[in-house]
């Protein structure tokens, strides 16, 4: 609506510059944008799923599943599906059309991360504390779990080399796979290991095709381009890497024909910093970090491989980092307050752009008013004008198309990472999540809660939870009145007590 009040040269900017504004639904320790960029869904300590509206900032949603803090977040192609796994070692896929829970899937060890596959929503792969990588197949009410392999693949070795082999495989034993993510057509899994590994997996047999390393310490996390073309691998030996991938899409594929080479390093040489989060740009030209105890994110350009801004605002060390998949528009969660910042570029406004003869001046002149611009007009005249105006019919019930609405992200990107022509997978009417005009407030804005008439407490860890005992998921009505109780009860005691001292 205000985009004409814009500068049009503010508008090319491809990063954001300053600080624009933070939001606050409890302690937020994830966050991940849908594909079309109006929704940002947060993770909670508190084990609550918040979906946020970008562009009214508002609380679009909440989820209630988890009794403890979410890991990670991932949304389906079309919006209408989000995948969010915990430390009680479950995964929900939830359904946004209604906040149901579409299936809840448990494992035997806490979940790092869970990916979800890139066109099929009940599909999805899960990195685990200490135990093999699964992947999980939802299309059924029972789910079908299949292991990954943690252990790169390795030449073959000669007959004279069996206690050398036996010694490898001895220590490829010990490898967790600590990241997984899907390539963009999902025919094979990414997967990064404890010991700098990164192996590609197929998806179809579950076999390592490939393998190589990276670096000698833990392959922290991955992420691909909107595309699927390069990944960014971030590191504990700190030091973030650009890849460019090979196509993976490709049917007469020879895994010995896959080379793997870094493009970019990106690091602080000076201060020798690590990074917490890392994250591309929309459009993948650029890098942006979070800094491991220090409150900067760093923002480097890939094509000279330098950096280009240092984006400071809040004073507390931030964790996950995202940018929007459209905008130049970055958020960034806080350890310590679990407030979510974000910064954009600064738009002034070209209040010129309202009226064809409005213009901005700089100092103070004399207005010159036309000949009729002050008539007055008899009371029949402006009566009539008022009653034509109300005469015209004004449609409020079709929804005009909008650009990004029925969009189709093979068509945007033009092809696969394979380099073939988009096949319309993502093609129909896009989904669009219902407004909920009964969304309640957050529970845990403030840590001191009053009890009483000027009687103040601590709120208990655990408050607002006691929904998660009755097992009740969607709206969480049930746990909000079962945690106003003791609240009340605390008020009846505190009242009694002083009634006896006078």
């Amino acid at each position: 609506m205000n985009l004409s009040l814009l500068d049009p040269f503010v508008l090319a900017q491809d990063y954001p510059e300053c600080l624009a504004g933070n939001l606050r639904s409890g302690h937020a320790t994830c966050l991940r944008f849908n594909r079309k960029g109006d929704f940002l869904a947060s993770g909670r300590a508190d084990g609550t799923v918040v979906i946020f509206d970008v562009e009214t900032n508002g609380v679009a949603r909440k989820l209630r599943g988890h009794i403890r803090q979410i890991q990670s977040l991932s949304w389906s192609r079309d919006g209408r599906y989000l995948l969010s796994s915990s430390q009680d070692w479950k995964c929900i896929l939830w359904d946004l059309s209604d906040g149901s829970r579409v299936r809840t899937v448990r494992f035997e060890a806490p979940v790092y991360i869970a990916e979800l596959h890139t066109y099929n929503h009940f599909l999805f792969v899960a990195s685990l504390f200490e135990d093999q990588p699964m992947l999980v197949d939802m299309t059924g009410p029972i789910p079908v779990k299949r292991t990954l392999p943690s252990a790169p693949k390795r030449p073959p070795l000669s007959a004279s080399g069996d206690a050398a082999s036996s010694k490898q495989a001895l220590q490829d034993s010990k490898q967790i796979t600590c990241v997984t993510i899907f390539n963009s057509s999902g025919s094979h899994i990414i997967a990064g290991t404890s010991k700098g590994w990164l192996n590609i997996i197929s998806t179809t047999t579950c076999e390592a095709v490939y393998s190589t390393r990276l670096c000698n310490g833990v392959v922290i996390f991955l992420r691909l381009t909107a595309s699927g073309r390069d990944m960014v691998v971030n590191s504990s030996d700190r030091i973030i890497r650009t890849i460019h991938m090979p196509t993976l899409s490709d049917p007469n594929l020879d895994p010995g024909n896959i080379t793997i080479e870094v493009e970019h390093k990106f690091q602080d040489v000076v201060n020798r910093l690590s990074w917490n989060h890392v994250a591309f740009s929309s459009t993948g030209e650029y890098v942006t970090a979070s800094t491991y105890k220090n409150h900067d994110i760093y923002v480097w350009e890939r094509s000279h491989g330098s950096l280009v801004k240092i984006l400071e605002g809040p004073k507390e060390e931030l964790g996950v980092v995202e940018w929007h998949p459209h905008r130049p528009f970055v958020a960034a969660c806080g350890l310590e307050s679990g407030r979510i910042y974000l910064w954009s570029i600064n738009t002034p406004q070209r209040w010129s752009a309202l009226a064809p003869d409005f213009a901005e001046v700089e100092e103070n002149v004399e207005y010159v008013e036309r000949e009729d611009e002050f008539d007055i007009h008899p009371i029949a005249v402006i009566q009539k004008r008022r009653l034509d105006r109300e005469d015209e019919d004004v449609d409020v019930l079709t929804i005009e198309p909008v650009k990004g609405g029925e969009w189709d992200d093979d068509e945007e990107e033009g092809q696969h990472d394979d380099g073939q022509a988009p096949t319309g997978r993502g093609q129909g009417s896009a989904f669009r999540m219902p407004v909920l005009l009964d969304v309640s407030e957050s529970e845990i804005e403030e840590e001191i809660v009053a009890v009483g008439p000027g009687t103040m407490r601590r709120k208990s860890p655990g408050a607002g939870q006691e929904w998660a005992e009755g097992g009740s998921g969607g709206s969480g009505d049930e746990g909000k009145a079962g945690a106003r109780k003791p609240a009340a009860s605390t008020t009846a005691n505190g009242t009694a007590k002083r009634q006896r001292r006078r």
